[in-house]
């Protein structure tokens, strides 16, 4: 009876005990806070949960050797801050122009100290709602037909408190590390412990196990203190210059490459890391052999009767005893805390470090749980940013938009243009955009056309991945056509053992456009909106279905987009050619000749100029014209202003010229003439 009344009391207690909130966020690193601001700024009910005294605790440790990747480019020549935002990799998005990184650090590659400082000062000064020392040890889910997914997500905490919530977004990374299990892999060195002191490897033979930025990391510390040092992976080495991703080797780190290739007794090799094994000899040193070696030899017996390669082969690369063996293989995400009832399934082959996920960000097994940051990479693993400050802040953003149309009824935002505008919002946006330009392939502009394509809704950084998806997922109706607006290298320019810097690498004219081999802006035209079918069937490595046109402007040297001949005017036509229109802007001179000539204005007369919309006039803006050709140049009008009212020479340049008469709509000029 005790124990039963015990028992009934702790429930009772547990379930009185239970905090809701309507979102839940698991971890105050960069994504964490990034989802927070959002949910602030959009005046929702959330919480951050977080285990350690301080956000971004991750960066209290590692890099261990302190030195971040991420660029931190101060000066652009520009002062548009969304363009500098595409050469920022450290900040996050918010409204606060105090909480730029460039404000706490002036190095290229910031100290990670600066980024904890960083994360503090975003979470405390905007204000943001976390909850530190809490640690959420398990996940589970109660269902109720009544909660926005049919079901709530209930969370434990290390001190047995519960919590609910509605939608939980789990920000917490990837930092279980990956270890790999052989015989004597007890003798290797992990990471995340092994010393970061120089000295402490003074004359020692070092053996990594890894080959990735930690593992040169590791090897740059070291490399003028160790005799030498040998590199072993599964894979061979990826340079990012090569590949395009920046989670590959950067050049920061690769001093070891030169060292290997000048023949400076450093080397990397290629092999399977569980078909290898360890002995430690009297001596405290560590020789490699390979499993198969030790599997019908005697555990009774000494060192001495252990076969090894070189005994078969006297030249075996690894013959030589090493000091140490340290393990840098990455991490990977912590599954343990959630209940199988969520169903986080870790993904397949090269991503089964991350949780299986839509292009949605939304869990395959769980409905209204969405996993955030470096998490969230296996949606473009290996092909852009999302992995990485630089581009999670955008996909969270993403993520906090879709949250927002789903739940609340806050369509997608979107600005109305008239079609007229076509030309000039797409170049402003290939030149400035930041999300586009970081998240290439992901996140992508969508133009939504109106009926008779009069006008447009343009809808800013929306996942292709779920483009089938957008009428539902935005609010938002694409029954007329729309443009795709993405970044994209060439198709064959990024991989590993891509020559990157060959000759007549670069594409300079408009029509070789699409052989560009940089990242370039690629607009997609299609009639209607694809379906599910048509995502699964498009071309591999494809981010998007074969459209009805598309158009590649032409990569520029200085990421520039901006040249009236080889970069608008090819667009212009494009658009032009799709939509069946003519989208040329026009002297109201011009508008005024087509309205007796054509059947059809152009949309900018008919939208401007018959609305007595417009550019005023001036001498300046006149002179112009005629020196560029686009108005003839009458000499012997009076170009003084002194002409007699009654005096019809000249009334039609009149007419457009003086800025004190107003330009008048179509019908009353002609009754003006017909009188």
């Amino acid at each position: 009876l005790g124990l039963a009344l015990c028992a009934g009391s702790l429930c009772t207690e547990s379930g009185a005990a239970s905090r809701y909130h309507d979102y839940c966020v698991i971890g105050a690193g960069p994504s964490g806070l990034q989802a927070a601001y959002f949910l602030q700024q959009a005046g929702r009910d959330y919480v951050v949960f977080e285990r350690s005294h301080v956000p971004g605790s991750f960066f209290a440790l590692y890099p261990r050797h302190r030195k971040l990747i991420s660029i931190n480019k101060r000066y652009t020549g520009k002062s548009n801050s969304e363009f500098n935002l595409r050469h920022d990799w450290n900040s996050l998005l918010s409204h606060d122009r105090r909480l730029l990184f460039q404000r706490y650090s002036p190095d290229f590659f910031p100290d990670a100290d600066k980024m904890v400082r960083y994360l503090e000062d975003f979470a405390s000064l905007l204000k943001l709602r976390v909850q530190y020392n809490t640690a959420i040890i398990h996940v589970t889910l109660e269902r109720d037909g009544q909660a926005w997914n049919g079901h709530y997500f209930l969370l434990t905490d290390q001190d047995r408190q519960n919590y609910k919530c509605s939608s939980l977004l789990v920000a917490t990374g990837t930092w279980v590390p990956n270890v790999v299990n052989f015989p004597g892999s007890e003798y290797v060195e992990g990471y995340e412990t092994v010393s970061i002191n120089p000295e402490d490897f003074a004359g020692q033979t070092v053996l990594i196990l890894g080959r990735g930025n930690s593992a040169f990391e590791t090897a740059e510390n070291i490399l003028g203190v160790t005799n030498f040092i040998h590199m072993v992976s599964r894979s061979r080495v990826r340079l990012s210059w090569a590949t395009h991703y920046v989670g590959d080797l950067r050049a920061i780190n690769n001093g070891l490459l030169d060292t290997y290739q000048l023949k400076s007794l450093d080397g990397l090799l290629e092999g399977n890391l569980e078909d290898l094994a360890i002995i430690k000899d009297k001596k405290g040193k560590l020789h490699v052999t390979l499993r198969f070696y030790l599997e019908n030899r005697n555990t009774s017996a000494g060192i001495d009767s252990i076969t090894f390669p070189q005994d078969e082969l006297d030249n075996f690369a690894t013959r030589a005893p090493y000091d140490r063996v340290i393990r840098c293989l990455g991490w990977k995400f912590d599954f343990s805390i959630y209940n199988r009832t969520l169903r986080m399934m870790p993904g397949k082959g090269n991503k089964k470090k991350y949780p299986q996920i839509k292009p949605s960000y939304e869990s395959r097994g769980t409905r209204g749980l969405f996993i955030l940051g470096t998490a969230s990479h296996s949606v473009d693993f290996r092909k852009s940013a999302g992995g990485f400050i630089h581009g999670f802040r955008y996909t969270t953003r993403a993520v906090h938009r879709l949250l927002e149309n789903r739940h609340h009824g806050v369509p997608w935002p979107s600005t109305v243009y008239p079609v007229t505008q076509l030309t000039n919002s797409i170049i402003k946006r290939v030149n400035e955009a930041s999300g586009l330009y970081q998240m290439f392939s992901v996140l992508a502009d969508i133009i939504l056309l109106r009926e008779n394509a009069t006008a447009f809704e343009y809808l800013e950084e929306y996942p292709v991945g779920v483009l089938a998806e957008l009428e539902m997922q935005t609010g938002r109706k694409a029954s007329n056509g729309l443009f795709v607006i993405i970044m994209e290298y060439g198709r064959n320019f990024s991989g590993a053992d891509k020559d990157v810097f060959y000759y007549n690498r670069a594409v300079g004219e408009a029509q070789h456009a699409w052989q560009s081999n940089f990242l370039h802006p690629v607009i997609y035209y299609y009639k209607r909106l694809p379906t599910e079918h048509d995502m699964r069937l498009r071309p591999r490595d494809w981010p998007l279905p074969r459209p009805d046109a598309v158009h590649h402007i032409v990569e520029d040297f200085l990421t520039d987009w901006t040249a009236p001949n080889a970069h608008i005017l090819p667009l212009r036509r494009f658009l032009e050619n799709c939509l069946s229109t003519d989208l040329r802007n026009f002297f109201a001179e011009s508008c005024f000749l087509f309205a007796f000539t054509r059947q059809k204005l152009p949309p900018f007369c008919r939208q401007g100029y018959v609305r007595m919309q417009g550019l005023v006039g001036s001498e300046g803006l006149r002179r112009h014209a005629v020196e560029a050709g686009l108005l003839e140049d009458y000499t012997h009008t009076d170009f003084s202003g002194d002409r007699a009212p009654d005096s019809h020479e000249g009334s039609q340049d009149q007419l457009l010229r003086d800025q004190a008469i107003p330009v008048r709509p179509l019908q009353h000029l002609v009754n003006a003439k017909d009188e």
